[in-house]
């Protein structure tokens, strides 16, 4: 009887497990469906509010729980009693929420269920997770805790358990290599490197692995490829005539600080701020440029105070976007419809950036500066004897041309044909001179580079709020401030700077240190813990693994923000070393991934394919830093968006070692931007991007298998190859499948292509036309080595356009 008892008391206790159900979460549940269908009505814009009543906040007079005539808006616990719910659930077409008028989708049963659950549970609200200061939760307690011990696994598996799913396998070391090197560094690895890890059986061969590519200078440049979307880096002001701008020094700062690993929060304080410490260094002001990456307007195309006005609100959204992970710029006109940022909020933080000391406006379409592609303020950069030298150079320049316009003066106005021949010599002899120190010139900027920077106007600026974000119509003054539902601003004097502004951001905003962390692991695992890396306000997607957001972020900052050591941190777990290879219900329950129970596949960005060909075919230059260049391109490329008076308005191709430099240092044009970039996802540069979109188009495959620069590169990888003497077809086939895929083809494989060699040859030994077409000028000794050649192209030409190629696994 006692048995029956005990066994009657487990079964019942087993149904009220399986029968009960986590308590719904405000911020994981019910946030996102209210500020998807109700906060444009009913959130933080007062002006647009209907009824009163205000969902994102439960207290206060139009919060959720308020009373009026009786009626509440929620209710805790009571469903009757709460008018949204009965407004949620009426058949009046009238009366539904959200309206039929609204062109927002019905609620679906699904979301009305939680919504019931929740009010019944007490509608408990909890603050904005994003906006609370981050605390590292305890470690969760797993089934299969004999995986791993490390945090990340432990926070991985809880998730994975819970939808009743496994971890995956460990994937291969060659397939661990080639991820492990194009996410460090963004290139492949040679066969040596694969050999050496494949030969290196000790428990620490993966951490040498990844200590060496984190060393490695090419991670420095993979990084910096991101940043540069994140701050819209271009080589080109991006309106009207899209003039050339010399920013290279700023890139050449971000690849150096991710090399030498300067510490995340200098890194912020640098770009924000750089020209406010007492005695700033070189880096520090190059830094500032960041202020200086907004798009500008010609001169005379616009009123100046327009122009100028723009600019500040470009770096303030750039800040926003940043630093801060919110569409700050969603409150330029009104306050924000999602998020808790007032029109006054938006002004407070653009007065920080409303006192700059420069122009709004290019230059006139002449002169040095303009050549150049500067604009004031800006530092020269190197040895001091070559600047003086150049000052020297201009100060002579510039008397010559004065000298040139007072000549011609005074010939329009000589009517004596012997004086007037006099001056038109006099004229000619300055002009030669004035040629030849332009050239003077020309050569020493060469050798004397310059950095744009941000710089404060001694009298400070007036800010307003703008009514309607129209630069002419003022409304009330403002003062330097940052969001008022953030965190308080700490001055160090009666004026906030820019460099208290940024300490805020380091030392009291609970977003920036959570916004880099999710950026680094998208750029890891493909997609972040917060998909929405542009927006971690209410409009965006709520984190897949809050608790691991959290632990990442307070490892980061208790580092002291070392970026390399969390990048380290990432690479070590075992949730970033699964196999990607998935089983059909792992896809259709995941198809993201999201629920980290593989390794993550994903396509290659733009820049990866391309210098991964270049490098595997051995054309790859090593150079590193100096001013962007023009690998090839279609004739005529930039025709349809120059004007008579761009600079500069033809597209003309760089040679030699130039065209093989590394996708980072490929001349950015803003109205036309590298199409080799762009089919393949890259951005225009236009706007601050936080993640690339990721399409599968014909178009790409277009551009892989016929573009003429790897086409190129496909031959000189078939001419090395078949420079090896000593190899026959099977073993040339074996180095170059092994260079091109970090593999070795397998027995099928290894068929299917030797087979497409032979057949290769015998088409090209039968049309020695095309065999020469394919060989590109090349000289050989017979019509076999033409058709050898053309075949071992084609065989190279179909391998880096194999998935493997264009997919990071």
């Amino acid at each position: 009887m006692r048995n029956i008892v005990c066994v009657i008391l487990i079964l019942s206790l087993f149904q009220i497990s399986v029968g009960a159900k986590e308590k719904v979460n405000f911020n994981q549940d019910i946030r996102p469906i209210l500020s998807d269908r109700c906060f444009h009505c009913h959130g933080p814009d007062e002006h647009d509010r209907k009824k009163k009543l205000r969902l994102d906040l439960a207290q206060g007079d139009d919060g959720a729980y308020r009373v009026r005539k009786g009626v509440a808006g929620i209710k805790p616990g009571s469903l009757k009693e709460s008018s949204v719910w009965q407004r949620i659930i009426t058949d009046d077409e009238d009366d539904v929420m959200p309206p039929t008028d609204a062109h927002k989708k019905p609620l679906t049963p699904e979301e009305k269920e939680l919504i019931k659950r929740w009010i019944e549970e007490g509608a408990e609200y909890q603050d904005f997770w994003a906006f609370v200061p981050p605390k590292s939760p305890a470690l969760p307690k797993v089934k299969n805790s004999g995986w791993s011990q490390h945090p990340i696994d432990l926070f991985a598996l809880r998730m994975i358990e819970k939808k009743g799913l496994s971890y995956s396998k460990g994937a291969d070391k060659r397939s661990l290599i080639r991820r492990l090197t194009f996410d460090l560094t963004g290139l492949p690895p040679t066969r040596s490197e694969i050999r050496q890890f494949l030969e290196d059986n000790s428990p620490k061969a993966y951490e040498r692995l990844v200590d060496r590519l984190l060393a490695n200078k090419q991670y420095g440049e993979h990084m910096t490829k991101y940043w540069l979307d994140l701050v819209r880096f271009a080589d080109t002001n991006g309106r009207h005539h899209d003039q050339y701008r010399e920013m290279s020094p700023y890139r050449d700062w971000v690849i150096r600080s991710f090399n030498d690993n300067l510490a995340y929060d200098d890194f912020v304080r640098y770009q924000i701020a750089g020209d406010l410490y007492e005695q700033p260094s070189e880096d520090q002001l190059i830094a500032s440029g960041f202020n200086r990456l907004h798009l500008i307007i010609d001169v005379g195309t616009a009123l100046p105070e327009e122009s100028y006005t723009k600019n500040v609100i470009d770096r303030v959204t750039a800040v926003g976007t940043a630093f801060m992970g919110l569409t700050v710029q969603c409150a330029i006109c009104h306050d924000h419809k999602y998020d808790p940022i007032s029109q006054k909020d938006f002004f407070a933080l653009f007065a920080f950036f409303n006192n700059f000391d420069g122009k709004p406006e290019t230059g006139r379409r002449s002169g040095f500066d303009f050549e150049q592609g500067l604009q004031k303020p800006y530092i020269f950069l190197g040895k001091e004897e070559d600047e003086s030298k150049l000052l020297k150079k201009v100060a002579d320049y510039d008397i010559l041309n004065k000298k040139k316009s007072g000549l011609r003066n005074k010939l329009k106005k000589e009517k004596d044909k012997t004086k007037k021949a006099k001056y038109q010599q006099a004229l000619r002899d300055v002009e030669k001179l004035l040629k030849k120190s332009k050239n003077e010139v020309n050569a020493l900027k060469k050798l004397v580079p310059a950095a744009m920077l941000m710089k404060e106007a001694e009298k400070v600026r007036k800010s307003y709020i703008l009514k309607r974000g129209e630069y002419d119509q003022l409304g009330d003054v403002v003062e330097r401030n940052t969001p008022e539902f953030l965190p308080p601003l700490k001055k160090k004097n009666d004026l906030a700077s820019r460099m208290d502004l940024a300490n805020w951001l380091i030392e009291s905003n609970p977003l920036t240190a959570r916004i880099a962390v999710n950026r680094f692991w998208q750029q890891l695992f493909g997609v972040g813990l917060v998909k929405t890396s542009e927006d971690f306000g209410a409009q965006g997607e709520v984190p897949s693994h809050p608790d691991l957001l959290n632990h990442l972020t307070v490892v980061f900052q208790d580092s002291g923000w070392d970026v390399k050591a969390l990048m380290k941190y990432m690479v070590m777990s075992k949730t970033y070393r699964q196999s990607s290879i998935a089983t059909k219900e792992q896809y259709d329950t995941d198809a993201e991934n999201r629920f980290l129970s593989r390794g993550s596949r994903f396509r290659m960005d733009s820049e990866m394919i391309r210098d991964q060909i270049l490098a595997t075919s051995g054309l790859l230059s090593a150079k590193m830093y100096g001013k962007s260049v023009k690998p090839p391109q279609p004739e005529g490329l930039w025709k349809a968006v120059t004007l008579p008076g761009s600079y500069p308005k033809v597209f003309t191709a760089d040679k030699d070692e130039a065209i093989y430099r590394r996708s980072l240092y490929t001349f950015w044009k803003r109205g036309m931007a590298p199409p080799q970039m762009t089919i393949l996802n890259a951005p225009d540069r236009e706007a601050c991007i936080t993640r690339r979109e990721r399409t599968n188009t014909p178009l790409q495959a277009l551009l892989l298998m016929n573009e003429k620069e790897y086409m190129k590169a496909a031959r000189h990888l078939a001419q090395n190859i078949l420079s090896q003497s000593n190899l026959n077809d099977a073993q040339r086939l074996m180095v170059v499948y092994e260079r091109v895929t970090s593999k070795l083809p397998d027995a099928e494989e290894k068929r299917v292509l030797l087979k497409l060699i032979n057949d290769l040859k015998l088409q090209y030994s039968e049309r020695p036309e095309d065999a020469k077409a394919l060989c590109g000028g090349l000289k050989l000794e017979n019509s076999e080595k033409y058709s050898e050649l053309a075949a071992w192209t084609m065989l190279v030409n179909s391998l880096y356009n194999l998935d493997i190629v264009k997919t990071r696994e």
